[in-house]
């Protein structure tokens, strides 16, 4: 069973800001890019691990094959 590529969790080359993380995100579930980014900027000044998380995403989130 394949997921097609409109559905496939990918980093987003085309909008991305760093590494195309929160856009990759986006895309998947269906949310804004703008409000992903806006929330996790938000959530990194609370505790928690959400700057290594988007670092382990970064590592294990294919990229897209769009340039």
């Amino acid at each position: 069973m394949t997921s097609s590529p409109a559905h496939r969790l990918t980093r987003d080359s085309r909008h991305k800001v760093i590494a195309g993380v929160c856009s990759g995100l986006a895309r998947r579930y269906g949310l804004s890019r703008t409000g992903l980014r806006v929330a996790f900027v938000v959530s990194c000044v609370l505790p928690g691990p959400q700057f290594i998380a988007y670092l382990v995403l970064w590592v294990l989130m294919p990229a897209d094959d769009a340039r």
